[in-house]
């Protein structure tokens, strides 16, 4: 899902096809769904048949499948589109969701889709032609605001002249039949088929093109819920169940999608009676896990079961702008690695539920990536760096998002920073401006979390590394790493690709184009009104199979 909103006050095996290590399969286990529905005292709790669902998120940046590019906006897309396939996190792999069957050419080049019968919200069929049209719009650089996820397109045929405003199509789409979506690639790449999972990737109806500005803030998606009104900027967006939907029909009637400034406000909504499900403000994980009940697997919320803490596939990290004069000097960066207590913060702001991030790819999406050696806690070595480098008095200024939880983490690497003979300063701005001005290079250090948008090594290498991707708000440019990525993606055999991202993360490691801080761990909590709710470890709630208490 890309960049996560509210990573502060926390806001996609061995997978059989996917890229968890076999050591991590004990954590797969328990991110499966768990339907209990079972009361903490062994008893059954009717569930009701229909309700409204309030959530808490902040104001995304895009509602509008073709930008979902963040936490909260992914979250409203999940329940108003579907793509072509979905992961199963029971399974490990890539199931159907809009195409009803799929074949795969031998050298990973072609994929063709069969789709299933299903309309959009406004009665329209969903098409092969409506997917070409939804998956150009991520590269359209005629766009009014040019979107932020066309890199999961990458591979296919004609995106670089798409992307460079030299075609107005992509040409790797072709439509045979209404029912058949032919996806040509321009070099073979295994992980497409788990690229075609993120809800960016979602069909586009006529209206998306003809009425353009009113998509944006009520868009017409093909999912198990439509848009109610419009989207609210800073008060809420309101979605009902779709009677025609193709798919199981969810129990819930309506998901109130609440818009709250933080974390801390949005879990006295939750006191008062105004929330369902919201993050657990920082420092009172403990206190509430005791009060509400702990999930069994960290991942399921059932009756007096009501507080999760599941692994996320996530990773907390500091963006370097490198096209900075300050922070191009890599030996100030390696300092400021070796510089921050990344368990300090995890023991005294999270109470230990996270973990420490000694390099990019988070224990449950694989443990054998390595550490780096500049992402450990060893203020003495960046002492003796900064002086001798003549480093001592350097202003930095810490870049991040407001109202997302994350001050308390920034104030602690200031600290850090500070005591090592570096000055800090901080800035923050409201979450669609501060991302613009990572977009437009205007910050030194800005803070982000990435979240998998699909479960593979590459989608946390790729977006984060690649010089093109859109992504790399680090500017990264290496053309070795470059080479190894597109050397990387065409390996068929599954343990030797991810040998290659293993090394392709070491090589990364000395360069240090961002500065990891932690891997993320779910806290959030439910209400008493919820019976059931699934929290993946892709940080997505499946509110189409969510049910409240009778």
């Amino acid at each position: 899902m890309a960049l996560d909103r509210n990573g502060g006050g926390v806001s996609r095996r061995t997978f059989v096809k996917g890229s968890l290590a076999a050591s991590a399969l004990a954590a797969l286990a328990a991110c499966g769904k768990n339907n209990n529905g079972a009361s903490a005292n062994g008893g059954t709790v009717k569930a009701s048949e229909g309700g409204t669902f309030k959530y808490y998120i902040s104001d995304p940046v895009a509602i509008d499948h073709y930008n979902l590019q963040e936490s909260e906006g992914t979250q409203v897309g999940h329940v108003l589109f579907d793509s072509l396939v979905e992961w199963d996190w029971d399974k490990g792999d890539v199931k159907a969701k809009a195409a009803e069957s799929w074949e795969i050419n031998d050298d990973n080049t072609v994929f063709t889709f069969h789709l299933k019968d299903a309309k959009f919200h406004n009665g329209d069929p969903v098409t092969s032609e409506s997917f070409k049209r939804g998956w150009q719009r991520l590269v359209d650089t005629t766009m009014t605001t040019p979107g932020e996820i066309g890199y999961h397109l990458a591979p296919v045929v004609g995106y670089d002249e798409m992307a460079a405003g030299e075609a107005t199509e992509l040409t790797g789409l072709t439509c045979p039949d209404d029912k058949t979506f032919v996806v040509t690639l321009k070099e073979p790449m295994a992980d497409f088929l788990a690229v075609c999972c993120h809800p960016g990737l979602a069909p586009a109806p006529q209206a998306a093109i003809d009425d353009a500005a009113n998509y944006l803030l009520a868009p017409i998606g093909n999912g198990p819920f439509m848009m109610d009104g419009k989207w609210e900027s800073g008060q809420y967006i309101n979605v009902k169940r779709f009677d025609d939907y193709y798919g199981d029909k969810p129990a819930l009637d309506a998901i109130n999608f609440s818009i709250q400034k933080d974390p801390k406000t949005a879990y006295s909504e939750l006191e008062a009676g105004n929330m369902d499900f919201c993050q657990i403000p920082t420092g009172r994980f403990a206190e509430l896990t005791e009060k509400y009940g702990s999930s069994v697997d960290g991942y399921t919320i059932s009756p007096s079961r009501q507080t999760l803490a599941g692994a996320e596939a996530s990773v907390y990290y500091l963006a370097v702008n490198l096209e900075d004069e300050t922070m191009a000097n890599k030996d100030l960066r390696h300092a400021i690695g070796l510089a921050i207590n990344r368990q300090n913060i995890v023991d005294t702001l999270f109470e230990g539920v996270r973990e420490p991030a000694d390099n990019v790819f988070p224990p449950i999406i694989d443990k054998k990536g390595g550490s780096w050696e500049y992402a450990k806690y060893d203020p003495e070595a960046a002492k003796k760096i900064i002086d001798e480098k003549g480093l001592a008095g350097t202003t930095i200024k810490l870049n991040y998002n407001s109202g997302g939880g994350h001050e308390d983490i920034m104030s602690c690497i200031q600290a850090d920073l500070t005591a090592v003979g570096l000055n800090v300063e901080q800035d923050t701005k409201e979450w669609a401006a501060y991302l613009q001005s990572l977009t437009d290079g205007d910050f030194q250090m800005g803070r982000l979390g990435w979240i998998a948008d699909y479960p593979t090594l590459d989608n946390f290498i790729f977006p984060n590394f690649y010089s093109t991707a859109d992504n790399n708000y680090s500017r990264y440019n290496n053309p070795e790493v470059d080479a190894a990525i597109d050397d990387a993606r065409k390996i068929a055999d599954e343990d030797e690709r991810k040998d290659a991202y293993r090394k392709i993360n070491q090589m990364v490691a000395d360069d240090m184009p961002i500065i990891p801080i932690m891997f993320y761990a779910h806290q959030h909590v439910a209400s008493d009104r919820v019976n059931e709710l699934y929290y993946n470890a892709q940080g997505i709630a499946d509110l189409g199979h969510a049910s409240l208490r009778a």
